[in-house]
């Protein structure tokens, strides 16, 4: 049971934690900039544009999150101190209510915290994530394919939706290849810190005798761009294929050419789109696709500038970042943070917020 000594501990930690959502939040400006948009929605034209409007009602109730969870913390944190007075003044307190409060608040400074870490114009966005293999063979499609389930019950946790836009079956087992859509709010920017390559140490269960095993599979994160970034891409840059679709789909998806293949020659990336029933709407797709790529790219070669005045500091995209062990011990360690826990299946079963939350904020604190 909780003591006043270790009540008042825990006090001055949440002291620090609102000392930093101060830094980073002028809650009274946010409260204002709320009344201001919503005295927008009130004009007699306000509706004519109907994408505009939308987007002010996205950030009204964007705004107003941000500051009904301030206000939640905020009281929390009112109770806990005004318990520690009661405690001092031999009151009597419900210590197991207070616990809960503690809780909460953990819980809930993380989540706010990250929101305030994803301040990107682009965080915002739906993230597209490509899955593929490195060498060898079946154990390294495997992998990808238990990265694929990773991220499919992360998403799951955060009631993200998630969609198979391409997906190629390995040889005996795992997955050549596949790219998903994730829709949600911030998708992209909690899942642009799981972009690199993935390293697994494990016991084979495709080799006989029972040998340790090493293997690779890269994650490649990307934004789908909406209307409010322009990505020009002339009809000469781009080639188009169709061919007959081979990986999961509904019924009648592998019965024509609706497949689609896109490949820009200025820069030579490559993407398809199968899973569509038909080539229109795959084709649709894979433009989504190959646009949030460029963009994608352009946001990494920003990263390398900005690397440029920080001495190298910054992580590069694409390099290894995280080691999965399972033998002879179960460890999983992500190298640019160096955050660690010893319950590699709880990872595999999609809880990485912890992850992410060190991920961004060790880039938060480097740039």
């Amino acid at each position: 049971m909780l003591q006043l000594d270790e009540l008042k501990k825990i006090a001055n930690q949440f002291d620090e934690a609102m000392a930093k959502i101060n830094q980073s939040i002028d809650i009274e400006k946010t409260k204002n900039q709320v009344k201001d948009l919503e005295k927008l929605t009130i004009s007699p034209d306000f509706w004519l544009d109907n994408d505009k409007a939308q987007k002010v009602i996205s950030q009204i109730n964007e705004l107003k999150d941000l500051v009904h969870d301030y206000q939640r913390l905020m009281d929390i944190y009112e109770t806990i101190e005004l318990s520690i007075e009661m405690l001092n003044e031999s009151e009597k307190v419900d210590l197991d209510e207070i616990q809960v409060l503690i809780n909460e608040f953990e819980r809930l400074n993380q989540t706010y915290t990250l929101k305030l870490l994803l301040n990107e114009p682009y965080d915002k966005f739906n993230a597209i994530i490509e899955f593929h293999p490195g060498a060898g063979g079946t154990e390294s499609q495997d992998w990808a394919e238990m990265l694929f389930r990773m991220y499919k019950r992360y998403c799951d946790k955060q009631n993200y939706q998630f969609k198979i836009i391409d997906y190629l079956d390995g040889d005996e087992a795992g997955i050549k290849s596949a790219t998903i859509l994730v829709s949600g709010k911030y998708a992209f920017g909690y899942l642009k810190a799981e972009s690199g390559v993935h390293r697994l140490v494990r016991i084979s269960p495709f080799d006989s005798s029972g040998r340790r095993h090493t293997s690779f599979a890269s994650v490649k994160v990307y934004p789908e761009i909406d209307d409010s970034i322009e990505i020009e891409i002339d009809d000469d840059d781009i080639r188009i294929d169709t061919y007959r679709s081979s990986g999961k789909g509904g019924q009648g998806v592998n019965t024509t050419d609706s497949a689609i293949r896109i490949t820009h020659l200025p820069t030579n990336i490559v993407v398809t789109c199968q899973n569509e029933r038909s080539q229109i709407q795959n084709r649709e797709t894979a433009m989504k696709v190959l646009k949030g790529k460029l963009y994608n790219l352009e946001l990494e070669k920003k990263h390398e500038e900005i690397a440029k005045f920080h001495d190298g500091k910054l992580n590069a995209f694409g390099s290894q970042i995280r080691s999965y062990v399972f033998h002879p011990y179960t460890m999983v360690k992500d190298h640019r943070t160096n955050y660690e826990t010893g319950n590699g299946d709880k990872v595999l079963d999609g809880d990485l917020e912890d992850f992410i939350f060190a991920y961004l904020t060790m880039i938060k604190n480097e740039s």
